[in-house]
């Protein structure tokens, strides 16, 4: 890099990985062979992206054109500054989720700038390197969380398929149960009646042919059959005829407090839910076989901040990578940014061209399209194989998909976590353990006063209480040998179990000899002071055999 001469490789180490997380020519290194896919793609992407932005806006209670504006103007960005070259971003069902309570206790202004907030920390996070830390969250999390969105989305929409005003900020399985007693009956059928034609026909068009954009399909026929029939539903609403200017939203200063906790909560959701997207769009293929390559997670954090802070000045919502579009934008053929641009071009069309006969889809229409969205979210082989594989990954699974329902979304990834971490250790410490051993070779006159354990697999906080009570229960001998050659892992809990270990033994006059310190151990059973702990500095071994002479001698010296 010119001018690096002079620089530190600190510096050097500094720039280099400030400048990764910039757009740069390679971004579009293949634009010239792909640019006809990636413009179908984005068209593609762009008219299944018209209902879920104004169905997600109109969920959230937030409104339809915060989501138009959201899935336009954090598209764009997210596209541009993003570490995946196919993901596509905007308002997302997890957000939604997430931002009902917050629009209900707060009010919808506090939304913009909780996008502002949460777009800082997420940039923030993206500098501090810290997006690989998605790769640590168990594939059971990951789909217990996923199924848990797909039932709250799906019971969301029941007030708007009944026709009922939506009260945000309540449980959502009390809110859809209300919808019912409070429903105007038989008018409620009209609503049903629509939200059950926008379903067959998503779940019957793709059947005649994979291309269809069958969400919007929907849309149009549902919205041309209350036309034709003079249903009484209730519509969309008047949207804005062009993108507004971007601003500054009002806030206070004494309220930034309150808000805080919900941005934390908006940025590690969108976080968590951008990163996985784009793993999993990174093992994508395309119509045509071809992989859509690596992403850069810290910079993925970065373009969704952007993303976010850029839709809080239009006026709209924090956004995330979307998984659903993102794969329709890879399985399209995309294979640049341009698609994902394109896509957030093909909205802005609609905003400047069609806004006036958006504004007359019914809203029983698009419960309908998140209806079907939330049951495909809820995958029965996905369950089947995580409840089939191990029972901890079954509890795992389970029990985030329901405190995810019951509770909090990032409170059900943080149990999802540390259930699965328990659990996993649990299964660790069996790998641990203590096995007495009989001496080889030709029995001694004393040997039955030698004990010889051997240490195997992990020995870590998760198994040493268990090997201290195992090993300090010795009794009737005089010479206990210790053997840490088959150790395979020792942490400071474990260190700490030897050095009380050899201390008990010494005090009631047993000797203990050790044998077989791994390379890799040494320096820590050395600081924590399992050496020290013995008798003598001689007592410390590397062969067995010599380690048994030894102990036989103090055996014959006690004789």
């Amino acid at each position: 890099m010119p001018g690096d001469e002079g620089r530190s490789p600190l510096a050097h180490r500094f720039v280099r990985g400030a400048l990764a997380l910039l757009p740069r020519r390679e971004d579009y290194s293949g634009l010239g062979r792909s640019w006809r896919q990636d413009l179908l793609a984005g068209i593609t992407v762009g008219i299944v992206a018209l209902p879920l932005a104004l169905a997600f806006g109109v969920s959230s209670g937030v409104g339809a054109a915060a989501g138009l504006v959201t899935a336009i103007v954090a598209g764009l960005v997210a596209a541009v500054f993003g570490g995946s070259h196919v993901q596509v971003s905007g308002p997302t069902g997890a957000m939604v989720v997430v931002l009902a309570p917050i629009v209900a206790s707060h009010g919808v202004p506090a939304v913009a700038v909780l996008s502002l907030m949460a777009g800082l920390i997420l940039i923030v996070l993206g500098a501090s390197r810290l997006g690989r830390a998605v790769a640590y969250i168990p594939w059971p999390v990951v789909e217990g969380f996923t199924a848990g969105i797909g039932i709250i989305i799906f019971l969301q929409q029941v007030p708007l398929a009944l026709s009922v005003p939506v009260e945000h900020g309540g449980s959502t399985a009390i809110e859809a149960a209300r919808a019912f007693g409070a429903a105007s009956w038989p008018g409620a059928l009209a609503s049903i009646g629509v939200v059950t034609l926008v379903a067959v026909l998503m779940l019957a068009l793709p059947r005649l042919h994979r291309a269809l954009p069958a969400s919007l399909i929907a849309i149009i026929v549902a919205a041309l059959a209350v036309a034709v029939f003079g249903l009484d539903v209730p519509r969309l609403g008047a949207l804005p005829e062009s993108l507004p200017a971007p601003h500054l939203p009002p806030f206070d200063l004494a309220a930034l407090p309150a808000l805080a906790g919900p941005a934390l909560a908006i940025a590690a959701l969108a976080g968590i839910e951008s990163l996985l997207s784009a793993r999993v769009a990174s093992g994508l293929t395309g119509p045509s076989g071809q992989t859509t390559g690596p992403y850069h997670p810290d910079r993925e954090l970065v373009g969704q901040g952007l993303a976010s802070i850029a839709a809080g000045l239009f006026g709209g919502m924090p956004a995330t990578g979307a998984i659903a579009r993102t794969a329709v934008n890879v399985r399209s053929g995309a294979r640049s940014r341009l698609a994902a641009v394109t896509h957030a071009l093909v909205l802005v069309a609609v905003v400047y061209l069609a806004s006036g006969l958006v504004a007359q889809i019914p809203l029983a229409a698009l419960a309908g399209v998140l209806m079907v969205t939330a049951a495909r979210m809820v995958s029965i082989p996905v369950a089947r194989r995580v409840l089939g594989s191990t029972r901890s990954d079954a509890i795992a699974y389970l029990l985030t998909a329901v405190i995810t329902v019951s509770f909090d979304l990032i409170v059900a990834i943080q149990i999802g976590i540390v259930c699965a971490a328990l659990l996993t250790l649990r299964k660790f410490a069996r790998l641990g353990g203590v096995r007495r051993e009989p001496i080889e070779g030709a029995a001694h006159d004393g040997d039955e006063r030698i004990a010889v354990f051997r240490l195997d697999g992990l020995m870590f906080f998760g198994v040493a209480e268990r090997v201290l009570q195992e090993l300090a229960g010795v009794d009737d001998v005089e010479v206990v040998v210790l053997r840490l050659s088959q150790l395979r892992y020792l942490d400071a809990t474990g260190a700490q179990a030897l050095v009380e270990v050899i201390r008990e033994l010494e005090q009631r006059g047993i000797t203990v000899l050790v044998k077989g310190v791994r390379d890799e151990h040494l320096a820590l059973v050395t600081r924590v002071g399992v050496i020290s702990e013995l008798r003598h500095h001689k007592h410390l071994f590397d062969d067995l055999d010599a380690a048994i002479e030894h102990a036989r001698s103090h055996v014959r010296r006690a004789a």
